[in-house]
Order: C-alpha cells, then structure tokens, then sequence
C-alpha cells in the first residue's frame, strides 16, 4: 500500500470516528434518525471497501458520494437538533 493510500484510510477513518462521537448526542432519543445516521456510516464503510478494491480507481465518484454521506449526516444531525428544541 503506498503512502497516499495509507494517508487517505486514516484521514477517512478519522473524519469517521469524529463524525460519529459529534453527532451521538442530539440523535438520543431519535430511533429513526439514529438509525439513518447507521445507515450512512454503513454506507460509507461499503464506499470505502469498494475504493480499496478498486485501488481508489473510480473516476473520483467514490470520494464525490462520500463528501454527500458526509452532507446528509450532517442534515441528520441538524435535524435531530431541531426536534429536540420543539
């Protein structure tokens, strides 16, 4: 594995791992949007795997569908917030 790759999993790992611990609180209490926060990061892991196969060969939409995951759990998050206000 080069050094590229090995940069790209762990700074992926990371955002993953930071993404997770930020959004774990104001989706408590929000079994659907927890669940659609799983999902995403599920999503994302599949991407990921099917980026190492490819040798991350996949005309940048891989990367491109990971940067929307990373939109959508934000929404998610957003969203989680906003009920717990009302």
């Amino acid at each position: 594995m080069t050094m590229t790759k090995t940069k790209t999993i762990l700074i992926t790992a990371v955002l993953a791992f930071t993404g997770g611990i930020l959004t774990a609180g104001p989706l408590r209490g929000h079994p659907n949007l927890e669940a659609a926060k799983n999902d995403l990061n599920a999503a994302w892991e599949h991407i990921t795997r099917a980026q190492s196969a490819n040798e991350y060969d996949m005309g940048g939409h891989a990367a491109k569908a990971k940067e929307l995951i990373g939109n959508a759990k934000e929404e998610v998050r957003m969203a989680a917030e906003d009920a717990g206000h009302r």
